[in-house]
């Protein structure tokens, strides 16, 4: 026999009642269920363990294969001298 177990301060999606849901556990389908028993709102997760998707490689996580190429350039500052702010 599954037993159906209160969960203490939890909100329902639906009908937004606390102290509603109660929740049990299938260990041969390998999921866990809940539900309200003010609206009758129902809901299954899976409890197996998935693999995680590989990161997509992307420029922050790919190490440089070399120093990026850049010409050096100088800049200079010419002062405006008609400008009134200091």
């Amino acid at each position: 026999m599954t037993v159906k177990r209160f969960i203490a301060g939890a909100v329902c999606p639906r009908c937004n009642e606390m102290d509603k849901i109660r929740a049990w556990r299938d260990d041969e389908e390998e999921k866990q269920y809940r539900e309200c028993v003010a609206c009758g709102y129902t809901d299954e997760q899976s409890t197996s363990i998935q693999a995680q998707p590989t990161e997509i490689p992307t420029r922050v996580n790919t190490p440089h294969s070399s120093a990026p190429q850049a010409d050096e350039m100088v800049i200079n500052f010419i002062p405006n001298l008609d400008s009134t702010k200091h």
